[in-house]
């Protein structure tokens, strides 16, 4: 065999996503195992994109390029609204309560998105906050999440916690030949309590992210 047959033997026995593989695959850290379960899900996901169209609310963890799926929503309001693409930035609304918001078809502007997990705190539902983790829990999913394009004087960040969002737990990325960080995603508003009972309501390190490397 030759060297890259070789090395690509070893990362296989050793239960690693080969570096060949990397190269054309989406960003991820989960082991060879999981890597292939998470592929065939997106797989059936396209695919049921394909038999029954885009779905009301997207897995937003499946994207290849989360980047795209975000300016496609900014460029389907900028045209709607003839408002210039760079004047236009998202408001968060995560759905506590299914039934406030009806989910099974897709909104007027924007998109329902699911998937996402935090990192370092969690999503308090009944208090619609932020709050302290459960103890010895340092991931827990999120609701579903209403990404809402808005103008920019339009943008709501009071008592929001100004919360980093990334594919993967690494928390670092390389920059594209497009400028845009193939890990980071962008910066999200999620509502804070307006008194934390610790005096401080929130620690540094919190971050929400699209997969685990499970």
């Amino acid at each position: 065999m030759s060297q890259e047959l070789e090395e690509m033997a070893d990362k296989l026995f050793d239960n690693i996503v080969p570096q060949p593989w990397k190269k054309w695959s989406y960003n991820t850290l989960k082991p060879l195992a999981s890597f292939v379960v998470d592929l065939m899900k997106r797989l059936k996901e396209y695919q049921s994109w394909i038999d029954n169209g885009h779905p009301p609310c997207f897995w937003i963890s499946g994207f290849h390029f989360v980047h795209g799926f975000l300016t496609g929503l900014m460029q389907n309001y900028a045209r709607k609204y003839k408002i210039p693409i760079d004047a236009i930035m998202f408001n968060f609304k995560i759905i506590s309560d299914p039934k406030s918001v009806d989910t099974s078809k897709k909104p007027d502007d924007g998109a329902f998105v699911h998937g996402l997990l935090i990192e370092g705190c969690r999503w308090d539902s009944d208090n619609e906050y932020l709050d302290e983790s459960h103890p010895k829990v340092l991931i827990s999913s999120v609701p579903i999440m209403w990404l809402m394009p808005v103008k920019n004087t339009q943008v709501v960040r009071d008592h929001t916690y100004e919360c980093p969002l990334y594919i993967t737990l690494e928390r670092k990325g390389v920059l594209s030949t497009i400028g845009l960080s193939n890990n980071f995603v962008m910066m999200t508003g999620i509502p804070m309590a307006r008194q934390h009972k610790n005096g401080h309501w929130i620690k540094r390190g919190v971050a929400m992210v699209t997969q685990t490397n499970d």
